[in-house]
């Protein structure tokens, strides 16, 4: 049983620069030996994937909207044309609009609850379908990435928060579905990071400092980290493990309250 991912190959949906949670994944699978396929949103998202696929060994960059079928079809065509098999695929992609991610939950809209559904969680299961062809007579790895907002409120998640637990019900019932053609379904769940997306979220920097403090570790993870788990979710060492929610917090999820000398008064 081993932890690389010689022989391997995989499809990267969601880096939108270097201190995106996706890249640090598609950088740790790079060098344990995978070859990368990547896709992005948009003519300036793929300027700045790029150079970030071209410094792993990649040439595989194509444009998609997970919001629209014909994207998605053109895009697993494509895929499926370079390549025969898909061994593992990481779904790092969520939206929300950025007003509605302060605030009370109270106050979501009805078109921005949908629109986060979609993006967030169904697009998870519509890849899933997709990838399915390219998986089924050998098995393979399906990734994404939640946060704990899903099951403990967080000031601002608000919308993301419920569609996160959407998504963790999504990887539990897709990892039942597929375990039979030797498919593992996972969800790696990290602490607040300083990336792109989590900058959306109203107060992000005093929660990045807060779980920064208080984590049992005392600190919050790194993006090496977060691709150090992927890699053993892709790679043999990971063949038993499917429907979970992998936490790579600093241990902050085990936490009541505060540590006793960041509380109040203290």
């Amino acid at each position: 049983m081993t932890i690389d991912l010689k022989g391997k190959r995989g499809l990267v949906m969601g880096v939108a620069n270097e201190r995106s949670i996706a890249w640090g994944i598609a950088k740790a699978c790079a060098e344990a030996g995978a070859e990368l396929a990547f896709t992005h949103q948009g003519e300036a998202f793929g300027k700045r994937l790029e150079p970030l696929a071209a410094s792993v060994g990649s040439d595989f960059m194509v444009d998609v909207d997970v919001t629209d079928d014909a994207s998605l079809d053109r895009a697993f065509e494509a895929l499926a044309a370079r390549w025969d098999r898909l061994d593992f695929l990481v779904h790092a992609i969520a939206y929300s609009d950025k007003s509605e991610l302060q605030g009370r939950v109270l106050n979501t809209s009805r078109a921005n609850f949908r629109n986060s559904m979609d993006i967030s969680v169904y697009s998870f299961l519509d890849v899933a379908r997709r990838a399915h062809p390219l998986m089924k007579d050998h098995g393979g790895t399906l990734l994404t990435l939640t946060y704990m907002g899903s099951t403990r409120v967080t000031p601002n998640y608000n919308v993301m928060g419920i569609a996160k637990a959407a998504l963790e019900s999504g990887v539990r019932y897709l990892a039942n579905d597929l375990g039979r053609d030797g498919i593992r379904v996972n969800a790696i769940s990290p602490g607040p990071m300083k990336t792109l997306a989590g900058a959306a979220i109203g107060g992000a920097r005093r929660t990045y400092k807060h779980t920064d403090q208080n984590a049992p570790l005392g600190s919050n993870a790194t993006l090496e980290a977060v691709g150090g788990t992927a890699v053993w979710l892709a790679s043999e060492a990971g063949a038993f493990t499917t429907g979970e929610i992998i936490m790579v917090d600093g241990g902050y999820h085990v936490l009541g309250m505060p540590q006793f000398d960041k509380l109040p008064g203290a």
